[in-house]
């Protein structure tokens, strides 16, 4: 019996929910490790929709769920996501929760010196959502980080505010935005604290406890490989490194506990905010994928761009992100469609490239090569075996496969969670 970690593999916005959520009926326990609130999922159960950012997808399905050490949490945040779901009828307490102790917090100083220094890059802003998430990893390695544990210590709290209030303060008044008080920010934690305390443990002790007791274990990615800190398209990215490789790191678990790495793949390809996207279409091709896909942030509510599903990058994220099989999500976004494209490759400078570039200027030259497929008329929304895909959308799965080099396990045809089908079982490799 095996663990399972689930990361994305293009840009984020692959259907992660859908799948963890399917895969958290069967686990014990759901960890995120890494990432913030500027990442989040949409499960749909029933005739409820819930919009998670924080908190572990497997608490919709009764699960105990966990917020590793390799995540940034706002306490704010993380309240009033408890506070929403639990009006939805989730049962949400420190039982059923653990947060790492020692997960670095993130404050409205971190907020605010995100939200100046991308205003202040002008024409060449990132895309950050401003939610703090970077400023807070900054703190982080820095070694001036707060963390939950903190909170508990007054006199802790009282020195590492004055170095954060130093470089921050400093940051903010250069940049000509408004500084921050040692007193409001003191005030702004000592009303959380009470609330928050609770949930606070030592995660690596109780899932090793777990692992003993032969608890399935999944862990649950935020982003994708494509936005990874060191693998993604720089400094596009999120702030975070992105690969299964961190489950074992952002949660305190031994490398050897992430076990069937399941990579999440859309059918085709989008991207929230600034950075290249070779296979991106400025057409009606594209339009009509946001449209069909309902491409829109959860977080952020901002229009996803849209483009044919970019087999070159997968396979690089299959690479680095040790993934051992696919799930391809919305599938059924490309019926009625009379040709489909997969881009296979590039061109640098007239030159046939097979992986995408890491300097920033060639990634914004190299043009896509696509190959063409016909279409097919028929549905595939709501299938839940391959004897009711058409012939032709089984064949552009197979392509996939060939072309990203990493079998698809695990189909997924619209967004309830029983249309599904399952060719291995991530749990039983």
């Amino acid at each position: 019996m095996s663990n399972v970690t689930v990361i994305g593999t293009q840009w984020g916005d692959e259907g992660k929910g859908k799948i963890v959520d399917w895969l958290a009926s069967r686990a014990d326990i759901v960890v995120r490790f890494q990432g913030g609130h500027n990442a989040g999922h949409t499960l749909v159960v029933g005739d409820q929709v819930y919009k998670l950012s924080l908190l572990p997808s497997g608490l919709v399905r009764g699960k105990t769920g966990v917020i590793g050490n390799g995540v940034v949490v706002d306490p704010e945040a993380l309240l009033a996501e408890i506070d929403r779901v639990s009006a939805q009828g989730l049962v949400v307490t420190p039982e059923t929760l653990w947060v790492a102790e020692n997960v670095p917090l993130i404050l409205p100083i971190h907020v605010a010196t995100d939200r100046a220094r991308e205003a202040a890059r002008g024409d060449r802003k990132i895309g950050t959502t401003g939610r703090g998430i970077g400023p807070a990893y900054e703190d982080k390695v820095a070694r001036r980080a707060i963390r939950l544990c903190d909170l508990a210590e007054p006199e802790t709290l009282d020195w590492k505010l004055d170095e954060l209030l130093l470089h921050h303060n400093t940051l903010l008044a250069g940049l000509g935005a408004a500084t921050f008080t040692k007193e409001a920010l003191l005030a702004h934690l000592q009303r959380l604290a009470p609330r928050v305390l609770p949930f606070a443990c030592s995660v690596w002790e109780r899932l090793d406890e777990a692992r003993r007791a032969g608890r399935r274990i999944l862990f649950e990615g935020a982003q994708a490989v494509m936005l990874d800190v060191d693998h993604g398209t720089y400094p596009f990215v999120t702030s975070s490194n992105t690969i299964a490789a961190v489950a074992a790191s952002g949660s305190g678990v031994g490398p050897n506990a992430i076990g069937f790495v399941l990579g999440i793949a859309k059918a085709y390809t989008t991207r929230v905010g600034e950075g290249p996207f070779p296979s991106e279409l400025d057409d009606e091709n594209g339009r009509r994928l946001g449209e069909r896909g309902h491409e829109f942030g959860t977080v952020t509510g901002r229009a996803r761009r849209c483009g044919w599903f970019d087999a070159a990058l997968v396979r690089r994220a299959v690479k680095v992100g040790g993934v051992s099989g696919i799930a391809l999500t919305k599938l059924d976004v490309l019926d009625g469609f009379d040709e489909v494209k997969i881009c296979v490759g590039y061109t640098l400078d007239g030159e046939a490239i097979s992986s995408f570039p890491s300097a920033p200027a060639a990634q914004e030259r190299v043009q896509p090569i696509f190959e063409t497929m016909d279409g097919w008329r028929e549905t595939t929304a709501g299938a839940r075996s391959w004897g009711e895909l058409p012939a032709q959308a089984i064949k552009y799965v197979r392509r996939i496969e060939e072309l990203i080099e990493a079998p698809v396990t695990l189909l997924s045809t619209s967004p309830e969670r029983d249309d599904t089908i399952l060719m291995r079982d991530p749990f039983e490799d």
